[in-house]
């Protein structure tokens, strides 16, 4: 073999290697071709839908200009009994919602119904607070109430700063399905923040499941439900399954333990497309 056939021979094997791994390089703009021009950085700016404009509150807790005012201190509005649509019958004081113990009282519900939306709601479990495990302070923010005899959709509220309790029970679950990621509560007797996005389930017009429900909790600041994907509604007993609805109101939950009465604050939501 001649050294010149040698050079050609090298030459080509180290062209074989470098080709391939030039033609994976990124570039930021390929040439064009006779059929196909070269790209241009407009060609991927997009200008429209334009989003709407939306002033934010004050502080990250004050509601944005687009957000449905529920709760703001002064009267009870927009809530009714989740029993029978009568007007809602808990204590407003001093600008705070409390759950009232008077007889026949129960849980309340939004006059309006929500499908997919963003929630902030701030609870307070009483410093005095007594008992253990459930029986502390227990309560529940219902995402979507699909009825006075269904379970619906609870995210839950309890003392878990210092309270042994089953995790998937716990303040920041989603009740008996999602153990929350963290558990960052406050003492009793502090103000707790719930900031929550909820992604209604869809059903086909038989009522199978079409999509789930999907919910991202932020428990004062810190992410304790990651885009989590429910399996139904949240029982108490049995294995959760589907039921199918349209739009269902947001329902607080007056538990009925012996524990004192929980309160709530700054309520707010924005409906989402």
């Amino acid at each position: 073999m001649s050294i010149h056939f040698s050079k050609s021979l090298a030459f080509a094997t180290l062209m074989a290697i470098v080709a391939p791994l030039v033609a994976q390089q990124p570039n930021a703009q390929q040439p064009g071709t006779a059929t196909t021009p070269a790209m241009k950085h407009q060609d991927t700016e997009v200008y429209e839908p334009v989003p709407p404009v939306v002033t934010p509150g004050v502080t990250d807790s004050a509601p944005p200009s687009d957000a449905i005012i529920l709760f703001d201190g002064k009267n009870l509005d927009e809530w009714v009994s989740n029993r029978d649509k009568s007007p809602a019958k808990w204590t407003v004081s001093d600008g705070i919602l409390t759950v009232s113990k008077a007889p026949g009282s129960g849980n309340i519900e939004t006059k309006r119904t929500f499908k997919n939306y963003q929630l902030h709601i701030e609870w307070r479990i009483p410093e005095n607070i007594t008992g253990s495990d459930q029986a502390r302070g227990n309560s529940g923010v219902f995402l979507a109430s699909t009825g006075p005899g269904d379970a619906g959709y609870e995210l839950q509220i309890l003392d878990s700063y210092n309270n042994k309790t089953y995790v998937n029970g716990q303040a920041g679950s989603i009740y008996k399905q999602g153990i929350p990621l963290a558990n960052p509560n406050r003492k009793p007797g502090e103000w707790q923040t719930y900031n929550v996005v909820w992604t209604a389930p869809t059903f086909n017009d038989d009522g199978s499941l079409k999509t789930p429900a999907y919910v991202t909790v932020f428990f004062n600041g810190v992410l304790v439900q990651n885009h989590f994907e429910l399996k139904g509604e949240t029982l108490f007993i049995g294995k959760p399954f589907y039921k199918k609805y349209d739009t269902a109101p947001i329902k607080l939950q007056a538990h009925g333990d012996k524990s004192e009465p929980i309160s709530f604050r700054n309520i707010w939501v924005r409906e989402l497309n």
